[in-house]
């Protein structure tokens, strides 16, 4: 089957996922952490990149990134899984893939979600429970936040959102919303919109209209189709009211 086109970020932001293959680890050490985080540093010198927000699980990574030019991001992950997995593969005497298939990524727009984001990143550690205060978490850009040490993230961008109290304060609340980065076929607003009608017989903009249980069990219904950010578009309806349906 061939690959589908990814989609491509107008602003060239993008939330980046890679995991192991067979999600088995692909840190076993500090010393695996911290090489690819100097990776990523490097390759920013050259490519002139920007990394926002970052966090390295033991078999996954978040990173959400901004490219300088309009399609760097494939050589960027090329260059940066291709170097990583060369390096582990040496040091463990291992061979064959470390990263499942080919990296996810998502455009991210920056919009009133934009700093859910930032903490849905962030808080990977507290729902994986190795953790119950992601400061005390090595292996992501919030301690770089907190403490204000330069390393991998550019802290800028958000902080003029927020000010570092601020950020504190919004990190204490858990993110309801979920940004996860998921491997469905992208399909146009319109044929999303001609499904639906199709299927529940009106307009999606009407959806918001219905009694609230049986609006909520068509969304639930649209969600294991179609993604939040395309059935809010389609419908209207914000993406916090459908991820609660």
């Amino acid at each position: 089957m061939a690959r589908l086109a990814r989609e491509i970020s107008e602003n060239g932001l993008y939330h980046i996922v890679f995991r192991g293959v067979n999600r088995q680890h692909i840190f076993e050490g500090a010393s695996d952490y911290e090489m690819l985080r100097n990776i990523l540093i490097e390759l920013k010198k050259e490519m002139k990149y920007e990394v926002y927000v970052y966090c390295f699980m033991s078999n996954h990574v978040h990173i959400l990134l901004k490219e300088k030019n309009r399609g760097d991001i494939s050589l960027i992950m090329k260059r940066l899984l291709t170097k990583y997995a060369r390096w582990y593969n040496l040091k463990y005497k291992r061979s064959g893939a470390l990263i499942a298939n080919r990296y996810k990524s998502k455009p991210i727009d920056v919009d009133e979600y934009f700093l859910s984001v930032v903490r849905y990143i962030h808080q990977n550690p507290i729902r994986a429970k190795i953790t119950n205060n992601i400061v005390e978490y090595e292996w992501s850009s919030y301690k770089e936040y907190i403490t204000g040490k330069q390393g991998l993230a550019d802290k800028e961008f958000v902080l003029k959102m927020l000010t570092k109290d601020e950020f504190v304060e919004f990190h204490k609340d858990e993110e309801q919303l979920s940004f996860t980065v998921d491997d469905r076929i992208k399909i146009s607003d319109d044929e999303i919109r001609i499904n639906i009608l199709k299927e529940i017989g009106i307009e999606p903009k009407l959806i918001g209209e219905m009694e609230k249980s049986r609006r909520n069990e068509i969304l639930k219904r649209l969600k294991n189709k179609y993604s939040i950010r395309q059935l809010e578009r389609v419908t209207g309806i914000s993406r916090g009211v459908i991820h609660k349906s």
